[in-house]
């Protein structure tokens, strides 16, 4: 009988010992667990760049910062990098010489040659684009492409534009856009409804296009980012990082020529608006 209890007394400690050892196992890796925590969409957040207070509109953030940045190198670039006008062109003459004939290009086969009267403009609007989504690649950079309130500018800007430049031109007759001559008659009512819409949906979707994929890469890569800490998936991770950063490069500049070639579609429409 006695050794019964010594016996079931043991159990007892033993029992006790484990759910003790079980507590602090599961208290250190609740513990660890928070230590990994991460929060991919902190990168976009905007904070001021003077003192914690709130943002207004007049605020100077991060986007603020990363934007003027953006600007400066688009003119180091473009002015000083074509200063010196060699015959054997430094590379940043390369850079600048290239961009210009194929933004010249651009607008020249899908606007028109009327259209190059707005090159300065489109070239502008491509310069400042791509050089924020690359600059955004650098480490503790801001991307202000990745915001709605960078890119719903930038397409209200050209919506603004070209519907401004086709009521200057063509008056009343720009309104000939949304009305389909070449449609039977009892359509063409129901197709100039849908026409109206879908140009009126236009500054949505070419923000929305730019700055969904840029936030879209860039948490990706934060997500492979915080996986590196984790020793037993670190290799994979570093990889995957290195062929996210390949892919965001290309990105970077497939989104700034998406956005320049539909504001060339969008002018075009605005030179020619009859259908």
């Amino acid at each position: 009988m006695a050794q019964d209890i010594e016996n079931t007394g043991g159990a007892r400690k033993l029992v006790f010992l484990a759910v003790v050892v079980a507590i602090l196992g599961i208290s250190f890796f609740v513990h660890q667990a928070e230590e990994m925590l991460f929060h991919p969409m902190d990168q976009f957040i905007v904070t001021p760049l003077f003192g914690d207070g709130p943002v207004h509109w007049y605020t100077i953030t991060n986007a603020t910062l990363w934007m003027a940045i953006g600007v400066v190198a688009m003119l180091l670039l473009m002015v000083l990098g074509t200063s010196g006008r060699n015959r054997v062109p430094s590379r940043a003459q390369s850079i600048a010489e290239m961009a210009y004939g194929f933004v010249y290009k651009m607008v020249e086969d899908v606007a028109g040659k009327d259209a190059i009267r707005f090159f300065p403009y489109i070239f502008t609007l491509f310069m400042f684009i791509v050089l924020a989504n690359l600059l955004g690649l650098l480490p503790a950079a801001f991307t202000p492409t990745s915001h709605f309130a960078t890119t719903v500018v930038l397409a209200l800007a050209v919506f603004l534009t070209v519907t401004i430049i086709g009521f200057v031109l063509h008056g009343a007759q720009f309104l000939g856009l949304f009305w389909v001559s070449s449609a039977p008659l009892a359509i063409r009512p129901i197709l100039a409804v849908i026409e109206v819409i879908s140009y009126f949906v236009r500054p949505v979707s070419h923000s929305i296009r730019l700055a969904g994929n840029m936030m879209a890469g860039h948490a990706v890569i934060k997500v492979f980012a915080a996986f590196a800490a984790v020793a037993a998936v670190s290799p994979v991770s570093i990889i995957a990082i290195t062929g996210m950063y390949g892919l965001e490069l290309l990105v970077a500049f497939i989104q700034a020529y998406v956005f320049t070639i539909l504001t060339c579609v969008y002018l075009k429409d605005a030179l020619h608006p009859a259908h």
